[in-house]
Order: C-alpha cells, then sequence, then structure tokens
C-alpha cells in the first residue's frame, strides 16, 4: 500500500476499500494460525458494527455478546458517557505524557478507585492486565526481600515472562522457560499453603478469587485464612481482579465477597469501557515506600504509557456510568436469575453437569452421560480431543441461535458466560430459550455433533 505525497487520512475509506481483506492480511503480516481457528470452528463472521450487548453482521442480524471480549465491555460496546469522555479529552488538547508532570486525571483515577477498596492507598497504572500482574510480582518481592511466589494450578495470569510464571497452564508455559521461581498448589488448599510457607522464602500467594480457566470458585473461608497464614509468614496476599473486578461479580472487587483486605489488589479489562488499553496495581501504602523509596527510584517501575489522558478520562467515565446505572447490583440480580435458570436444568439433561459462579461470571460443566445412546457420541468427540463436546454446544449457540460464547479454556468441557454487566431479562431469556434448544438437540443423538464436525470438515476442505 503507497500514499501519494499530500494524500489526506481516511480511515472510513481504507475500511471500506480493504476492510475485505481482513483475513487475507492476518495470515500474511499478523497470526496465521488465527484465522485458521476461526475458520475451523465457524467463527469467521464479519461484523458490521457493534452496540451495548450485541453485535451486528452486514446482513443487519445481531448476534447476542455473552463473551465481551473476554470481559472488557462490561458497559457494552460503545457506551455514549465513555465515548463523548474520549471526545472531550482529545479535544482538549492536554500537554499528555510529557513525563515529567503531575497529569491530574491519573491522581483522580486513582482517588476513584481506591474509594472503592479505601484499606489500599496507592495506585500504578499500566497498560494491561499482564502489566498490572507484573508490576504486583515486582512489588511484592522488593517489598518483602524474597523471590517465590506461590500460585495455583490452572491460573491465569497473563502471558508475559512475569506472570507466566505464575501461570498454573502448562500449554501457555512449554518452550518459555526458564521462568522465575515459583509453586503452584492445589486451588484453594490451605495446608499446601502452609507447607510452602513454611520454607520461609515467599514473598506472597497470587490468587484469582474465581479462576478464568474452568470458572472454579473459591471454597468459603480460604481468602481469609490464607491471609493470616501468610501474615503470620510475612508474605503478603496479592489477588487478581483482572477479570473479576469492576463489578463482574456483584461487588466492585471478588475479594469483597469474603471479608478481606489484600495486600495488593491488581485489575484492568473493564477499567476503561473497552476502548483503551489500561491496568492498575493498587498496594498499601508500606509497599509502595519500599518501592519508591527515593527520588533516585522515581522510576524504578514505570511505562511510557501508563496515565495516558485517554485511558484515565475513559476510566473515570466507566465508574460513573458504574455508580450512575448501578451496574455491581445489576450482575448481582442478573447474574443469580441467569445461574438460577440453568442450574434448574441440570436435573433434565445428564449432560449437563454443573452451573457455578458469581454475578455475571457463570460456568457451564459437561460431563459424561450415564444413558448409552449418548455415551457413544460423547466418547467419539473425547477420543478425538477433551472438550470438543462444549465446543459443539458453542458453535450450535452461534450458527443456530446468533449467541457467542466460547469455552473457558483449553481440554475443558466448560463454557464461560462474562456478559456485558448492563443484560437484563431480554438477554436472560434469550440465551435460557436457546441454551434449552441446544440441550434437546444435544440429548436426542449425534445430530449437535454431525453439524460441527460438518463445519470442520468444510473448514479442512477450504483450507
Amino acid at each position: 500500500m503507497t500514499v501519494e505525497v499530500g494524500q489526506r487520512f481516511d480511515l472510513r475509506s481504507l475500511l471500506r476499500s480493504r476492510g475485505s481483506e481482513r483475513y487475507e492480511l492476518q495470515d500474511r503480516h499478523v497470526n496465521p494460525q488465527l484465522s485458521r481457528m476461526l475458520h475451523a470452528i465457524g467463527f469467521d463472521k464479519v461484523y458490521a458494527r457493534a452496540q451495548g450487548a450485541y453485535l451486528y453482521d452486514e446482513a443487519g442480524n445481531d448476534y447476542l455478546d455473552m463473551l465481551s471480549g473476554f470481559g472488557v465491555f462490561a458497559l457494552g460496546r460503545h457506551d455514549p458517557t465513555v465515548r463523548q469522555a474520549i471526545h472531550d479529552v482529545l479535544d482538549a488538547n492536554l500537554a499528555d505524557l510529557t513525563q515529567f508532570d503531575a497529569p491530574p486525571l491519573a491522581g483522580l483515577f486513582a482517588e476513584a478507585l481506591l474509594a472503592r477498596a479505601p484499606h489500599l492507598d496507592r495506585v500504578y497504572f499500566s497498560n494491561s492486565g499482564t502489566e498490572a500482574v507484573e508490576a504486583a510480582l515486582k512489588f511484592a518481592r522488593h517489598a518483602t526481600g524474597r523471590g517465590r511466589i506461590i500460585y495455583c494450578d490452572h491460573a491465569f495470569h497473563g502471558l508475559t515472562v512475569g506472570s507466566l510464571s505464575v501461570n498454573g497452564a502448562k500449554e501457555f508455559r512449554s518452550g518459555f522457560g526458564p521462568l522465575l521461581p515459583d509453586s503452584p498448589i492445589p486451588f484453594g488448599d490451605l495446608a499446601a499453603l502452609d507447607r510452602e510457607l513454611r520454607r520461609g522464602d515467599v514473598a506472597g500467594l497470587l490468587v484469582e478469587p474465581i479462576q478464568g480457566k474452568g470458572v472454579a470458585v473459591l471454597p468459603p473461608g480460604f481468602l481469609a485464612a490464607a491471609h493470616e497464614l501468610l501474615r503470620r509468614h510475612k508474605a503478603l496476599l496479592i489477588v487478581d481482579e483482572v477479570q473479576t473486578g469492576i463489578g463482574r461479580t456483584g461487588d466492585f472487587y471478588a475479594f469483597q465477597h469474603d471479608d478481606v483486605e489484600p495486600d495488593i489488589v491488581a485489575t484492568a479489562k473493564a477499567l476503561s469501557g473497552g476502548y483503551i488499553p489500561v491496568g492498575a496495581t493498587m498496594a498499601k501504602e508500606w509497599i509502595f515506600k519500599k518501592v519508591y523509596s527515593s527520588m533516585d527510584r522515581v522510576l524504578v517501575h514505570d511505562s511510557t504509557f501508563g496515565s495516558n489522558a485517554q485511558a484515565m478520562a475513559a476510566g473515570l467515565a466507566t465508574l460513573h456510568v458504574i455508580d450512575r446505572d448501578d451496574l455491581v447490583a445489576n450482575a448481582r440480580s442478573t447474574g443469580e436469575q441467569l445461574s438460577k435458570r440453568l442450574a434448574e436444568l441440570t436435573d433434565r439433561y445428564e449432560m449437563l453437569t454443573d452451573v457455578r459462579g458469581r454475578g455475571l461470571m457463570i460456568g457451564i460443566e459437561f460431563g459424561r452421560p450415564s444413558a448409552w445412546k449418548l455415551r457413544a457420541p460423547w466418547m467419539a468427540l473425547q477420543s478425538a480431543r477433551k472438550g470438543l463436546f462444549a465446543q459443539t454446544i458453542v458453535h450450535a449457540l452461534f450458527h443456530r441461535h446468533r449467541i457467542l460464547t466460547q469455552v473457558s479454556g483449553d481440554h475443558l468441557e466448560v463454557i464461560k458466560l462474562i456478559p456485558p454487566l448492563t443484560i437484563g431479562e431480554r438477554e436472560v431469556d434469550a440465551f435460557v430459550d436457546a441454551f434449552t434448544a441446544v440441550m434437546e438437540d444435544a440429548h436426542r443423538g449425534t445430530g449437535l455433533m454431525w453439524d460441527f464436525g460438518r463445519s470442520l470438515v468444510k473448514a479442512a476442505v477450504a483450507r
């Protein structure tokens, strides 16, 4: 692509003229496996626009988005208040990112975040969840003078080298070692945590209140008991709220369900309404004082784009919308309604084994049927690849009912629902009705599996 000197940049014209090349451009210049995967599972849809909890294709068909960009679009797509805030901050022509001033929007955003977790004192702003976790790891190691971090099996904390070191999924770690000193423990296992702490070299425990992979919820009382153990051994409780935070679980932070006060909290995803990447690492005063102990160490941990005006403005607007529309309460009540209606189906469909989660972070798990007519197709899918049954449900919800969901991790028979916090009875009805129809078909025999199988074969032939 060449541009003539003096030619005006026209983004809309560029998208009109070359938007249809999206998959070819991806294959040629970005990640070719992404296109291959999307073609294989039949998700190679072209969306023309999005609004709220819905995506729209070029024919104007709507798709209910129960994925919300892995939780990024907590306010739905293109919230007008956040959108206006970004326009306003651009129009203000601020002297942004001078690197040698104190930007007021960063201070205001930090103040607003800390007001929702009053036991924490300071905030470091970065650009993503994995960066927020990286900062948490560095702060914990420096503040305690120890190098080892405890994490849980099946945890997901990001994919940069530090956060990868505390990632409980082998498929992500493979081929990227050696990583930082670490020790995994079973999720929610206090005895295992106690054993590790007795070695005397642990900086902290990093834990998700609800694991994104599999939507596993910590046992009641674990966080409080773990925090007491950690205090006794002079180690820190670090809570990863990258996905569970900002109202997702029906409290502003998920740790608030357990009435604990973590030493460090990392959050991101929903912080800016889906417009500008932003992450936040919050911690107690004494930890920040250890890290930033003198003027010589003022930039000892920093990010060039951290605290940029667009991200801070979007973040402030996001918090405003969450408060104005009482979205935390909506996540709690709508999530309870959706979970209850789905849980009622477990007695009706034997391959539906569990519905769990909190607020609008819900896991739907499937398991091996006992009826002989269902066992053969189930085992056929399992022998091909564990997790394929859940993918057939995802496929059917998408192609038959125009509902976007996805499995909660590789080799798992679990679908994760993380819709916008703005959804209500209309979306609950639509999802439950569609899911019921799909489960009815799944329990009649092999039709659902054949549909998915044909999609895979069609994609393979096309390649």
